[in-house]
């Protein structure tokens, strides 16, 4: 129960610290929403702009305003209230809280999905090229997985949109439906579809390393003593595979698969903004282009708590699959 209640509190005052530098970073960056929004209103309406920021100015009156030490306590206190403010540019006087509420499910299915699609297949190829160390089928794939991964996600994603979606005519180039939402699987199929696209893009980008960790880490367990004693024994080649070899060889890399779910929040920005799909990424493009700080504060809490509370869960099962973790490497004294 200690160690549970370590990992807790750890998790608490990583976010608390994050939240409170990320609120510094914003306010410092250049720029003000007010005047992101006056100028919006010049370059829409073509009125004059200090008549653009005078209705600027009346349209936002919840635009934080006093020493800054004043705001970051008043913000810390909606904060743990579940209070993030309000968007003053993205779509102005909307609590943040709902924008986000309707972006997180849509970046949770891309992320979530292609995250475990990558991570299986990762596993999955990189024991195959353990096993086959030093073949041509290893090293051929090891030097593709590390091409790809060295190619920026950004170019691979606009690859991808003017392959398959542009020229082929495969998947559609934005949004995340395009039929009436309802509970029926037309909505569903639809659905998958404009998902379809960032989620490929998403394992494309991901596998290769996942496989590569994968590899490093099962050539490591091949050369253990417990595996040559356990085939000298006589064991089936399967319980060796998977319960000896696998489950040993995963746990190197199982706090960043846990991690990567909370930075693929963060690195989706490019992806969600390439394909028009409206998850948390692409909202915290827009609000750093309009520089709305609560919206941008509140994109940024979402991928801070994703990052703990990824830390935290891996801690839990880590502690649960080797239970040397969890008592503190007390076991064998």
């Amino acid at each position: 129960m200690r160690w549970f209640i370590k990992r807790a509190i750890s998790a608490f005052l990583t976010v608390y610290v994050a939240v409170t530098i990320t609120f510094f970073v914003v306010r410092s960056m250049p720029g003000n929403p007010i005047q992101a929004l006056a100028m919006a209103l010049v370059q829409q309406l073509y009125m004059p702009y200090d008549t653009a920021l005078r209705i600027a100015e009346a349209a936002t009156p919840f635009v934080p305003k006093g020493p800054i030490w004043e705001q970051y306590f008043r913000y810390m206190y909606n904060f743990f209230r579940g209070n993030l403010g309000y968007s003053i540019s993205y779509s102005t006087g909307v609590p943040v809280t709902q924008l986000l509420a309707s972006a997180i499910p849509w970046t949770v299915l891309v992320v979530a999905t292609s995250l475990v699609i990558s991570f299986g297949l990762g596993i999955l190829i990189g024991m195959l090229m353990a096993y086959r160390h030093g073949s041509k089928f290893d090293s051929t794939l090891a030097v593709i997985f590390s091409i790809i991964r060295s190619i920026p996600a950004y170019v691979i994603a606009l690859i991808f949109l003017i392959i398959f979606a542009f020229q082929l005519n495969l998947f559609p180039t934005g949004g995340a439906y395009s039929v009436q939402p309802s509970f029926s699987l037309q909505f569903i199929a639809d659905v998958l579809w404009h998902a379809a696209l960032p989620i490929i893009t998403w394992v494309f980008i991901n596998f290769g390393g996942w496989a590569l960790s994968m590899r490093g880490s099962t050539i490591s367990v091949l050369g253990e003593d417990y595996i040559a004693y356990a085939q000298a024994r006589g064991l089936p080649s399967r319980r060796i595979v998977v319960t000896y070899v696998g489950k040993n060889a995963i746990l190197p890399i199982f706090t960043q698969f846990m991690l990567s779910l909370g930075f693929m929040f963060g690195g989706s920005i490019f992806i969600e903004y390439i394909f028009g799909y409206p998850g948390v990424g692409y909202m915290l493009y827009q609000a750093i282009t309009k520089r709305d700080w609560f919206l941008m504060l509140g994109a940024f809490d979402v991928i801070v708590i994703a990052v703990a509370v990824g830390t935290f869960l891996a801690d839990m099962l880590y502690g649960f699959l080797d239970p040397r973790v969890r008592r503190g490497g007390e076991v064998g004294r």
